[in-house]
This record gives C-alpha cells, sequence and structure tokens, in this order.
C-alpha cells in the first residue's frame, strides 16, 4: 500500500470568496469546481506530510496549514496589498524558515514560510 495524495479539506461556506483568497495570494489554479466543492492546485508535484504538532513554534498557535513558497516577500507584499492582516510575523526562526500566520476568510490559521 502506497499514500498517494494527502488533502486539505477547509470547511468554506463561500467557496468563491475561498477561492479567490487562495489564487490571489498564492497563484493556485481552480482544478476541479462542483459548486459544493472546489480544488486548487499548483501544478506540480509536492511532498506528502503530515505534521503533528504540541504548538506552532516559538510558542505559537498551531496553524491549520503551511504553505511553502519560494519568495515570502513576494506574497507578504500581496498580503498587505489585500488589507490582510498578520496574526505572527514576519521573521526569521532559529530552526531555518522565515515566515509569517495570516487568516483566510474562513478563520483558517495559514503558517505561510521559505526556507533560508
Amino acid at each position: 500500500m502506497a499514500v498517494k495524495r494527502i488533502v486539505a479539506n477547509i470547511s468554506a461556506p463561500d467557496t468563491d470568496k475561498a477561492c479567490a483568497f487562495y489564487t490571489a495570494i498564492f497563484d493556485l489554479e481552480l482544478v476541479m469546481d462542483h459548486g459544493w466543492i472546489k480544488t486548487l492546485s499548483a501544478g506540480n508535484s509536492m511532498t506528502t506530510q503530515i505534521s503533528l504538532a504540541s504548538q506552532g513554534g516559538a510558542d505559537t498557535e498551531v496553524p491549520d496549514l503551511s504553505i511553502e513558497v519560494d519568495d515570502l516577500d513576494a506574497v507578504l507584499s500581496r498580503v498587505k496589498a489585500a488589507g490582510i492582516a498578520l496574526e505572527y510575523g514576519p521573521t526569521f526562526e532559529p530552526w531555518g524558515v522565515r515566515r509569517f500566520y495570516i487568516r483566510d476568510p474562513q478563520g483558517t490559521l495559514i503558517n505561510v514560510l521559505q526556507h533560508n
């Protein structure tokens, strides 16, 4: 048996609003739309991971999602332009990442990070 994929499912009463957030901030592409569920993808192969945490690091809340990007400053600019409040950071962490926390329109806590 091999795990082929792990999908994060986020409760979103307004799937259009949620979709607009993730496409605008993270350049994700809508790859499936059944109305009640929309699936977004970065269009590339990614490592399948599940993190189990007692805290989010640096004594922060455990985030619901972690999204690793290749240009944290570009995402931070989009976040600021959209008027999205930062929940934490941006900061360099001793374990080798630069990151910040934001919330999506549903309140999902997102850890946006870039490895140094």
